[in-house]
């Protein structure tokens, strides 16, 4: 596993030498901004599940978060830029433990970049273990951590923003989700160079 401090570029070469091995690579967003754009809509829908998962068990308004009819109050202390921090730590920790032998494989980085963290990998996954690292944190932290934390009553307003921001920031995952389960048949087999995703028919 090797640890980056920005995101790897497609190497020309091993494109070729994808192609040539029948590998196709999928239609996706040119960069990251764009990315990120298309993903807006999913964003929107990933907060209202989260939103709508803590109500069944708990609570919440817009005056959890400081909005109220005489304005805005927004209070940002430590324990909030802290829990933000380990949410992103967390939340790719969650894709990179379930990518195969990622200790060990000289394929895979970890790193961080001014939109965040990133995890990628240049090994070989089933698209069934592709489609579970890309919402893994989404499910744990957005959808099984707030059912379990507001069914014994533990969950906080902090927690509730932080649930919400990781739905947030989950939207790029959900649309390559979207993205893998449209363009990848079944039993595929899923690649990458650098930030380009290659399938091929197992």
């Amino acid at each position: 596993m090797k640890i980056l401090n920005k995101l790897p570029k497609s190497n020309p070469n091993l494109h070729v030498e994808l192609i040539n091995n029948g590998w196709i690579p999928m239609k996706e967003p040119k960069n990251l901004i764009s990315a990120i754009l298309l993903s807006i809509p999913l964003m929107i829908v990933a907060s209202m599940i989260s939103i709508g998962i803590i109500n069944i068990f708990s609570s919440i308004s817009l005056r959890d978060f400081g909005f109220t009819s005489g304005g805005i109050s927004i209070t940002i202390n430590v324990s909030v830029i802290l829990g933000i921090v380990l949410l992103l730590i967390i939340h790719e920790i969650l894709h990179l433990i379930f990518i195969p032998n990622f200790m060990k494989s000289e394929k895979t980085a970890v790193g961080l970049t001014l939109f965040g963290g990133f995890v990628m990998t240049e090994e070989e996954i089933s698209k069934s273990r592709y489609l579970f690292i890309t919402v893994a944190p989404f499910i744990i932290l957005s959808i099984i951590f707030p059912l379990v934390f507001s069914a014994f009553g533990l969950l906080t307003t902090t927690l509730k923003f932080l649930i919400i921001l990781n739905s947030m920031g989950s939207s790029v995952d959900l649309l390559n989700l979207l993205l893998i389960m449209k363009q990848v048949p079944k039993n595929a087999t899923l690649t990458c160079n650098g930030p380009n995703t290659y399938w091929k028919k197992a």
